[in-house]
């Protein structure tokens, strides 16, 4: 299970929330484990060694998706499958965290030749209504930090949220849970963040994460503006990690199940994010054995169905003019474009949304996206697309696929925006 959050609009209205429903983490979970380590000369050495394994792949898993993605993705899926085999030229992304003290993050960052992923504006300068005091500096702690009053839906002008990439698969060191401080950056997979941009938060938004942990998509959130109890109190440290306890408090997490939340919150909520359960690509293929790894695939059936309740739950939380954003850590058709095809048959309210401009055409320097699947799924002769790519805009406002590439291992990503209409 999954943890749902509830997050309250930074200013007067207070309800933001978040969910557990998940079978396996998202694309940020192998970013999120490396956020254990203790110290940073320590974790910097650990990373290496880390770096330096060989881990074996599931012969079972891979198999599977070498016939599943190689019909449905053609010839692209011939480089996805290098990269995906290949841990070691993983990338991470470094998201700030605008609540800590940055102190000179930013220019360790950049002189070891990180770059902004998402341009900042003049606005994001200062933050805070305040300096910290000498207490609150050595406590990490910023009481008075505020949202700016409007976020910006363009991902090139993003005010708040700040995240910094390298074009090698360098990992910058982590940083230890500690209580009473806060974490200045959290690692994971930049791809992650696409789910966040287009849901397009507002100050003023009531927003529902119905399927959060380990909780590196609602830290972006924040920073933009039967339950398993391992996962929850996962995502609990999270949050205490990087939300100071004014805004922590207003945060609810709660263990209901995502399914049944519009039974008592129908049309409560104005965005609701729903990352759903789903086959992660990358850690499947490195199952702990074949008979993990077969498990796996034979519940993989099973999961179109539940992302499809999910997706159908959220779309009745959420009110008439608002927005569900579904994404998966997934390469397959079965679980993104025909989810959302689905839903579009079964609840007439759903209008897809077009993210071909505010996504992927901003950021195509940086993410490798995969036409949509034809007729039957099959092109057996797919290639990335380009700006003037003639793809129908039916086809874009389904969703982007984000495919990991050689120098650009980020994904797999699926993001769908999804309005339901008056």
């Amino acid at each position: 299970m999954r943890q749902i959050i509830r997050f309250p609009p930074l200013l007067p209205k207070p309800v933001w929330r978040l969910c557990s429903f998940r079978c396996h983490t998202g694309s940020d979970h192998d970013a999120a484990a490396v956020q254990q380590s203790e110290g940073e000369a320590e974790t910097q050495n650990k990373i290496k060694k880390k770096c330096k394994r060989k881990r074996p792949s599931c012969p079972a898993v891979l198999d599977h998706f070498d016939r599943q993605y190689g019909e449905e993705l053609g010839d692209l899926w011939t480089s996805a499958r290098t990269a995906l085999l290949d841990p070691r030229s993983w990338q991470y992304g470094v998201m700030l965290n605008r609540f800590s003290v940055l102190t000179d993050i930013t220019q360790k960052l950049q002189s070891q030749g990180f770059s902004a992923l998402l341009p900042q504006t003049n606005s994001s300068a200062s933050l805070c209504a305040s300096s910290p005091s000498t207490e609150e500096k050595d406590s990490m702690l910023i009481p008075h930090c505020l949202l700016p009053h409007e976020l910006h839906h363009h991902p090139q002008s993003h005010p708040s949220l700040q995240c910094y990439i390298h074009p090698l698969s360098l990992r910058f060191p982590s940083q230890a849970h500690r209580p009473g401080r806060l974490k200045q950056y959290y690692l994971l997979n930049a791809a992650s963040l696409l789910p966040v941009l287009a849901l397009q938060v507002r100050d003023e938004d009531r927003v529902l994460d119905l399927c959060s942990a380990p909780g590196g998509k609602a830290i972006a959130i924040m920073q933009s503006a039967t339950p398993d109890p391992h996962r929850r109190d996962w995502l609990t440290k999270t949050l205490e990690s990087f939300l100071p306890p004014s805004l922590n408090s207003r945060v609810t997490v709660t263990g209901r199940d995502g399914r049944l939340i519009a039974q008592t919150e129908a049309g409560f909520y104005d965005k609701v994010l729903v990352d759903a359960p789903c086959s992660n690509d990358r850690s499947w293929l490195y199952s702990s054995s074949n008979q993990q790894g077969a498990q796996r695939l034979k519940n993989r059936e099973k999961l179109p169905s539940l992302q499809a309740q999910l997706l159908r739950s959220a779309l009745s939380a959420v009110r008439p003019g608002g927005v569900v954003v579904y994404s998966t850590c997934t390469l397959s058709s079965y679980e993104n474009w025909a989810v959302v095809e689905k839903i579009l048959r079964d609840f007439p309210q759903a209008e897809t949304e077009d993210l071909w401009e505010d996504i992927a055409i901003p950021l195509s320097n940086y993410f490798t996206f995969s036409p949509p699947p034809g007729q039957n799924h099959i092109h057996l002769k797919k290639s990335p697309l380009t700006l003037d790519s003639t793809v129908s805009t039916r086809h874009h406002r389904l969703g982007l696929l984000v495919v990991p590439q050689h120098g650009k291992m980020w994904g797999p990503m699926f993001v769908s925006r999804i309005r339901r209409i008056e």
